[in-house]
């Protein structure tokens, strides 16, 4: 279902006469400069946030900045932390527009949203939970062993969504060089990718291949069995 939706979001919107090289999707993916601009946009960002994350979490678990209330660190970086993430949540999703089928069956896209939904999600637990008793270790130059956990679990969840993410740009592992029944072309969904990119090929191979329309018919080939008709033999000139 998520193939075939997204699928249509590759091909329909935009296309012109129902060409889906004309889609916005399509158009995105093969434009140099909106495309660049955009990955750079999504890749600055993206260090703005980690790098953010990185200097908060390292107080957390007492590896840095320990003279530092949390709370003091906390509200100064938390605006820049928010303009990143929006920013990366932005372009992110426009990268995503330009080739939705190819990320929706890549192995590291979805390796990487498993991690990110636990990066949100740690993000909850701290908030609701441990962030309650901030008062009570705020100024500790080492805080108590679940905020070190909330710290830990933070920064190795956005170190794979980084990795993951820079791994979808490679081929390997793509559904394609996968074998059938494999664990990653289960987890990729890969059947139904394959199965789509064999009726296209399929389709192709259907397609008139003159301008007129009409399919080329093979002539039968001529009977060498056949002779060409002997010639008359040729009258001599009466006397």
């Amino acid at each position: 279902m998520f193939h075939d939706l997204l699928q249509w979001l590759q091909d329909v919107p935009g296309a012109t006469d129902g060409d889906p090289s004309t889609s916005w999707s399509q158009q995105l993916a093969g434009s140099l400069h909106l495309w660049a601009l955009t990955e750079g946009t999504h890749v600055l960002s993206l260090m703005l946030f980690a790098g953010t994350i990185l200097m908060v979490d390292l107080r957390m678990l007492g590896l840095a900045f320990r003279n530092v209330p949390y709370s003091t660190l906390n509200n100064k970086i938390l605006p820049l932390t928010i303009a990143g993430f929006v920013l990366v949540m932005l372009t992110g999703l426009v990268l995503f527009f330009s080739n939705p089928v190819h990320y929706y069956h890549s192995v590291w896209f979805r390796a990487k949203m498993i991690f990110l939904v636990l990066a949100a999600a740690n993000i909850f637990w701290f908030h609701f939970r441990v962030h309650r008793t901030v008062a009570e270790w705020d100024d500790r130059p080492s805080p108590p062993a679940a905020v070190k956990l909330a710290a830990g679990v933070s920064l190795a969840s956005w170190i794979f969504v980084i990795i993951f993410g820079r791994l979808t740009a490679f081929v390997f592992f793509e559904c394609e060089n996968m074998p059938p029944g494999s664990l990653g072309y289960a987890f990729a969904e890969c059947e139904s990718e394959m199965r789509a990119a064999n009726e296209a090929a399929e389709e192709y191979s259907e397609e008139p291949t003159e301008e007129t329309g009409e399919e080329t018919v093979d002539e039968p080939a001529a009977d060498e069995s056949t002779e060409a008709p002997a010639e008359a033999p040729a009258t001599e000139p009466q006397e």
